[in-house]
């Protein structure tokens, strides 16, 4: 195709609709009607079927076919096949009168045909469609028993109207227009008629938008009043009356707070939607309009969503034309103009496909909006002419009709007056201004003031048949990290080679061996006790006794078979594997030969695997080693906090050597590596922690940080991404997300991963309140529980299956009491659960009839429900008294902790200092009420990881002054002072820590460094204490140590050396633990223990001068332990 050439258009596409038949119709004269059924589109009727008798044993057959021509030059055509239905009306012929020149009809009912399926590839849809009966027909009310009137049609087309490349480029948009809520006070229900517009452009090509107009809002009272209908109607439904208007199967849907995408879903909004859902009027659209965007049209409405986010949709109020010609305020004026940005900037979050939600409504300002949405003029001009032509010149008009018709037609355009113009500005009343007027010469809107006054609110739904941005799956992601990091298996893969085949052989000899040799022991182990000890007999005769009797044992037990057996799958392999044997022999020469081979080969095997099991017996067995790896992982960070990070090197490498497929073992060692900046490790250890768990959470963030820092943002948002599809719950997960497109500045992505962290964290929150709520809101008895469990063990239970998020050393704000000296209260729960309460015995009040006043009302949360049961009415569409209410709308819990902060905590924890600066400068911009306490610890904790101790002080006094019975806050800044040399200020908040009810997130380090001041002060009783409450929660060799050196020092040498062996145990290479060692047997006169021990002390690298000194003054003094003396 040449450039600049249009590509051909495709010629015009026959729609046939065929109406097969009808059954169950009623007429005047009941069962036995003679029907037709008229075929419409919009206005144009595309036919009618012949007069077919229907009886009521069976239906009437029209088998009647209809054509629509569906053009392909205009793209709007394309898309009024989404918003227009077929319309068929069921029309009784009566009997022709005398005298009379035709034939009288009646209609009975209609219903619509949905053409959307065939925008949606279809070819050949079928539908049995149920008859809606008109108003004042035969067929409005027909009672619940008996069967309902129905007809069946197909549509067919010879090919689909759209290919299978345009239906993969093309995208298909639901925009439902539900209510607005909380109008303007004036809007009261008596008085003259209006009708409430809301329009809104929508892009048909990359050149051309559509100005949509939603004219039917209808205003209506509260929900106590009249109870909505949920169902949804037809965009332009032609000449369909009562039901009919409705689109089949499709309502209003309902969603959670958390959930939706606009304004008003903060906590503090809550009440106020509760109240104006409830009581106050509202004006009901709840219609769907349907629209066709081809390629272009998708590509220009995600390039303009990029751009400006918001689309505004222009609300006004219009009065209804009564026919006066002497009326001028009928011409074209409207009212209280307003202006909602719908914020679409998550339809380009990857893979969504719809939003729903409140969005506040504004006053209409021309330069307010062209800020916000880069577009200048109003659409009132158009959308009045718009609503006027679709609710005059159409039937589906909700309001009456008289005089409609020459209102609009006779129209006049409208001169503007100096007095009128007074008038109107006194009234406030705006007419449609010039576009090309200046902006600043615009007048007050002070009617659409009065929606922000009165906190208006639409809601929406907008859908897409497909996401603009598609989502990755999670296969692609998981495929995309095996390129980065090829997985390893857990174990080598087994080898079938003749090398394996007789080391396979060896090891079934052994194991014959040891059980032949069993047997022995058991024949004649009578017989070595009787001989004392020493030899049996060896004659000749003896010997071959005892092997006849061996063998007749064997073979009486049968267990002669078993060995057999046993050694023969070894023996299979080596014929298949070494010799290659593996079809039968043409001739018995060749057997034997191959027998006879076979036979010296494996006597000879035989003898190399008895070699072997006699060797492997003479070796000493290895023993087991004394600790396990999560006391290695507990050493290791004992010595990361005592900075010795040499020795917390070799306790990570040693779990490494122990268990080299270990993720876990892996993952710890880099995030060691992170904390003494050694990032080419770091990322040589996450690497090989994702390759051993492709689907280990923390290593695929961990490693996605080591990428970012060096920028490489395609490898870290693909780690990012798979640690979210691996854990879709994992609120960490996407808070990590979330920061990193915060780092490379995208903002729509950012958005989006952030609200589903908060929307997993209110989650969790919801399901961990559950337990509680249930017997605080009943508090007489508790709930059931599962039997043999008492309630407390429930309660434990089902907070623990929900708290699956992992916040490592988290301190949790709800143990920490009040006042440290009373007991936590327990009336915390109770009170937050009391808004809860209060809202639920309100809505079951109302429930049982009992209306109380205004301000009780506005207290009911029950609402009409949309996936409630839906019972359809005859005649015009209202909700029965069976109609089932909303139930209460739960209150949102309140995270304990917000996702910045769980995400700092965790991070704090990998020692990822620039991910974590990211995550608190987040939460210090999203709290509304200060930083808090814990802000202020996190804060302070990740500038003593920067030896930033100025700031860390800075933010510790902050935090002591929001809260000063946080043992967290007095911990650290125990830290501070101890780090910063000042022990006596550190040991008096040491003390003021472990006083506290509450203990810290981290004692052992607390218990540590308070027992060494103790031991520098003198204060060894205290430093004896202390060190063993650290041993007795997590014992090392540090707290072991220390517990020796006060013994020590108290002369308590007995208990010393206990302790200093149980370090030695868990620690031998500690030079130390050695010298202590050796003093205490200086002390109780053990010359040859007391020399090894120091030699010991001496060999592992004794450097401490003043500890050497004293060792060898008390060799001095007691003349032994010094091999040099």
């Amino acid at each position: 195709m040449a450039d600049g050439e249009l590509p051909p258009i495709r010629s015009p596409e026959q729609v046939t609709v065929t109406v097969r038949r009808a059954r169950n119709l009623r007429g005047l004269r009941g069962d036995s009607l003679v029907s037709q059924i008229k075929v419409e589109f919009g206005d144009k009727v595309l036919g009618e079927t012949p007069k077919v008798e229907c009886m009521p044993d069976s239906p009437a057959e029209y088998n009647h076919n209809s054509t629509l021509t569906v053009t392909f030059e205009d793209p709007a055509f394309l898309d009024e096949l989404g918003y227009k239905p077929i319309l068929l009306t069921i029309i009784e012929v009566l009997p022709k009168e005398k005298k009379a020149k035709e034939e009288k009809t009646l209609n009975l009912g209609q219903c619509t045909v949905d053409l959307m399926p065939l925008l949606r590839g279809e070819v050949n849809p079928k539908y049995t469609l149920q008859v809606h009966g008109l108003p004042s027909s035969p067929m409005e009310n027909i009672p619940a028993e008996v069967p309902k009137p129905e007809v069946d049609v197909e549509l067919k087309v010879n090919e689909a109207i759209l290919s299978e490349s345009q239906l993969s480029e093309c995208n298909l948009m639901t925009i439902t227009t539900e209510s607005l809520f909380s109008p303007p006070d004036s809007w009261q229900m008596p008085g003259s008629q209006y009708i409430y517009t809301a329009s809104l452009p929508l892009p048909i090509t990359s050149e051309k938008e559509n100005v949509v107009v939603f004219p039917s809002g209808q205003l209506k009272p509260g929900i106590e009043k009249e109870v909505p209908n949920k169902q949804k109607k037809w965009f332009i439904p032609g000449s369909a009356q009562g039901n009919a208007i409705y689109i089949p199967d499709s309502y209003v849907s309902s969603d959670t707070y958390e959930e939706e995408a606009g304004d008003f879903r903060s906590k503090d909004d809550r009440e106020h939607r509760i109240v104006a859902e409830q009581d106050k009027n509202r004006v009901t659209w709840n219609t769907e309009r349907r629209s066709y965007l081809d390629s272009s049209a998708t590509k220009s409405f995600q390039d303009k969503i990029a751009k400006t986010r918001y689309w505004p949709m222009e609300v006004m109020r219009v009065p209804l034309p009564s026919g006066n010609k002497t009326k001028k305020d009928d011409d074209g004026s409207f009212s209280y103009h307003g202006v909602v940005y719908i914020n679409m900037a998550p339809l380009l979050y990857p893979g969504v496909k719809r939003i729903r939600g409140a969005y506040r409504v504004y006053a209409y300002d021309e330069r307010e909006v062209f800020e916000k949405t880069k577009r200048k003029g109003a659409l009132a001009d158009e959308v009045v002419k718009i609503a006027s032509g679709m609710l005059f010149r159409n039937t589906q008009s909700p309001f009456a009709k008289k005089g409609a018709d020459k209102a609009v037609d006779k129209k006049e355009p409208k001169k503007g007056k100096a007095k009128d113009i007074k008038e109107d500005e006194a009234s406030a009343m705006l007419k449609p201004s010039d576009t090309n007027s200046q902006v600043e010469d615009a007048p007050v809107n002070v009617e659409g003031l009065q929606y922000v006054e009165a906190k208006s609110y639409v809601m929406l739904e907008i859908c897409l048949n497909r996401p603009l941005i598609p989502k990755r799956p999670a296969e692609e992601v998981a495929r995309r990290v095996a390129e980065y990091i090829p997985p390893r298996p857990l174990f080598p893969k087994r080898t079938n080679g003749a090398q394996k085949a007789v080391e396979d052989f060896h090891q079934q000899v052994g194991k014959v061996a040891n059980q032949i040799l069993d047997e022995f022991r058991e024949l004649f182990g009578t017989e070595l006790l009787n001989a004392g000890g020493s030899d049996l007999p060896n004659t000749d005769a003896d010997l071959e006794a005892r092997r006849q009797k061996m063998i007749y044992e064997l073979n009486s037990s049968g267990k002669y078979f078993a060995f057999k057996e046993q050694l023969k799958h070894s023996v299979v392999k080596i014929v298949r594997e070494k010799y290659l044997k593996t079809t039968t022999f043409t001739s018995k020469d060749d057997l034997q030969a191959f027998l006879s081979e076979l036979y010296v080969y494996l006597v000879d095997q035989m003898h190399i695997g008895l070699g072997n099991v006699l060797t492997l017996e003479d070796k000493t067995p290895v023993p087991e080693p004394l600790t396990d790896s999560a006391q290695l992982k507990h050493f290791a960070r004992e010595a990361e906090v005592n900075e010795n990070f040499e020795l917390a090197t070799k306790y990570y490498q040693e779990r490494i050597a122990r268990n080299k497929t270990d993720s876990s073992c892996w993952f710890d060692y880099g995030t060691f590596c992170l904390y003494i900046n050694d990032i080419a490790k770091a990322e040589e250890c996450f690497k090989e922690c994702v390759a051993i768990n492709q689907k280990h959470v923390e290593g695929l963030m961990l490693y996605g940080v080591v990428c970012a820092m060096e920028e490489k943002n395609e490898a870290a948002e693909t780690f990012f991404e798979a640690a979210t599809c691996v854990d879709p719950k994992n609120v960490l997960a996407w808070t990590m997300l979330g920061l990193f497109y915060h780092g490379i500045s995208n903002e729509i992505s950012a958005e989006m991963a952030m609200m589903e962290a908060d929307k997993l964290n209110i989650s969790s929150a919801r399901k961990a309140m559950k337990p509680v709520k249930g017997i605080v809101a009943k508090n007489i008895e508790p709930p059931p529980t599962p039997e043999h469990m008492t309630v407390d063990e429930a309660k434990e239970s089902e907070v623990g299956e929900v708290n699956n998020i992992d916040t490592k050393s988290i301190p949790s704000i709800n143990k920490i009491p009040a006042t440290p000296s009373m007991p936590q209260e327990k009336g915390t729960s109770q009170t937050k659960a009391k808004p809860t309460d209060r809202k639920q015995s309100i809505a079951q009040g109302k429930k049982a009839g009992s209306m109380g006043s205004r301000t009780s009302s506005k207290e009911n949360v029950s609402s009409a429900r949309p996936g409630s049961r839906h019972v359809r009415s005859p005649g015009t569409p209202q909700v029965p008294e069976n109609h089932e209410i909303e139930e209460p709308r739960e209150s949102t819990p309140v995270p304990p902790q917000s996702v910045y902060m769980m995400a700092s905590d965790w991070l704090l924890e990998a020692k990822a200092m620039a991910f974590t600066e990211r995550a608190l400068a987040h939460e210090l911009l999203s709290t509304t009420g200060g930083p808090s306490p814990q802000y202020y610890i996190s804060l302070a904790r990740l500038c003593l990881q920067k030896k930033d101790f100025e700031k860390a002080e800075e933010a510790l006094e902050a935090a002591v002054q929001a809260d000063h019975q946080n043992p967290d806050a007095w911990g650290i800044m125990g830290h501070l002072r101890y780090l910063s040399g000042d022990l006596a200020a550190a040991k008096d908040c040491y003390e003021r820590t472990i006083s506290f009810l509450t203990n810290p997130s981290e004692t052992h380090s607390i218990y540590l460094r308070l027992a060494s001041i103790y031991l520098q002060d003198g204060m060894f009783q205290e430093a004896k204490r202390t060190f063993l409450l650290a041993c007795k929660k997590s014992p090392s060799c540090v707290s072991w140590l220390g517990v020796g050196i006060a013994c020590y020092r108290l002369s308590e040498l007995s208990e010393a050396e206990d302790a200093l062996s149980e370090a030695n145990i868990l620690n031998n290479s500690d030079p130390e633990v050695w010298a202590f060692l050796s003093m205490v047997c200086l002390k109780t006169a053990r010359q040859l223990e007391a020399e090894q021990a120091y030699k010991y002390a001496l060999k592992v690298g004794l450097t401490d001068e003043d500890l050497l000194a004293e060792i060898l003054s008390l060799q001095e003094e007691v003349g032994f332990g010094n091999p040099q003396l």
